[in-house]
């Protein structure tokens, strides 16, 4: 630098401001402010009263929003589930991408019993027309080609069907289908569907499915078939709002059902019961759950 330019360049550096570099003090008169937090949701109000008797070798009833169990009859005995772990196969569709994806229908999707919809190899139907099949009426090739098309086949499938489980706390189940048909080291407890319910309920598309009575299917050559429901207790209480059934001989007739009432949300499971006897279970325990309960602090959503 020129000697002459030096005094013109401390004279500039003159006109700026000092800046203070010396460490930070804390401000005495400062008030310390915690971040806000919501609130625990309010643990909610008992039913009025013992539970009823029922017929069903396990069941439970949770309230849906916090998880909190009002009763339970043999909540952790495993057992055959039937077609109430197609809760399962539902949640993993959901969670496998667009529900408009194409389907292609292959020949091994049929390979099932008893319940069918007789889809024919090469028709293509969206994932969301296929899985309110399978809610409503229960079909075991269409659960086929939905568990093919999310995970490449029935084997592959049934591994993410055990591994969600044990990601939401399912430690006492087990799939080896999407179905549900008896097959060994297939299992599940009514603890373990209660919260596989209570993640699947806020999902408004199936609850639109599981509280459909009938509806109208068509075939890709413009064939129609009505579809109708299994579950009877959506007209026997109109607060009702699905899940789901399920029959085998190993596993006797169970449901998973939902129910809202006063702003209150409750999931009942009911397995291993009779076809006598099932509907009835499932009935007296959504009313003692709901219609004996003081109304809800939280508005259901």
């Amino acid at each position: 630098m020129a000697p002459r330019a030096l005094p013109a360049l401390l004279a500039l550096l003159a006109t700026f401001p000092l800046v203070n570099c010396a460490p930070l003090s804390p401000d005495r008169n400062a008030v310390l402010v915690k971040p806000k937090v919501p609130p625990p949701l309010p643990s909610p109000p008992l039913p009025e009263g013992p539970p009823p008797v029922i017929f069903a070798e396990s069941a439970i009833v949770v309230d849906a929003m916090t998880g909190r169990i009002l009763a339970a009859k043999n909540p952790d005995s495993p057992r055959a589930v039937a077609s109430t772990q197609k809760l399962m196969t539902a949640l993993l569709v959901m969670e496998g991408g667009s529900l408009d994806k194409v389907v292609t229908i292959q020949a091994s999707d049929g390979r099932v019993e008893p319940t069918k919809l007789y889809l024919k190899p090469g028709e293509q139907y969206t994932r969301r027309e296929l899985l309110k099949v399978i809610m409503v009426k229960s079909a075991n090739d269409v659960s086929m080609a939905l568990a093919r098309d999310v995970a490449g086949s029935k084997e592959a499938f049934a591994q993410r069907m055990t591994a969600r489980a044990r990601s939401l706390g399912m430690n006492n189940s087990q799939f080896q289908n999407p179905h549900g048909l008896t097959e060994p080291n297939q299992y599940s407890t009514a603890r373990d569907l209660s919260i596989l319910a209570r993640k699947v309920y806020p999902y408004t598309f199936l609850r639109q499915c599981m509280r459909t009575r009938k509806f109208t299917f068509t075939y890709n050559d413009g064939r129609t078939k009505t579809v109708e429901s299994t579950n009877k207790l959506l007209d026997r209480l109109s607060y009702v709002t699905g899940m789901k059934t399920g029959t085998t001989n190993a596993a006797g007739r169970c449901l998973v059902s939902s129910g809202s009432l006063n702003g209150r949300v409750v999931i009942a499971v009911v397995l291993k019961s009779n076809a006598a006897n099932v509907w009835n279970d499932s009935e007296k325990l959504m009313r003692w759950a709901l219609e004996t309960s003081p109304r809800a602090a939280i508005p259901a959503n």
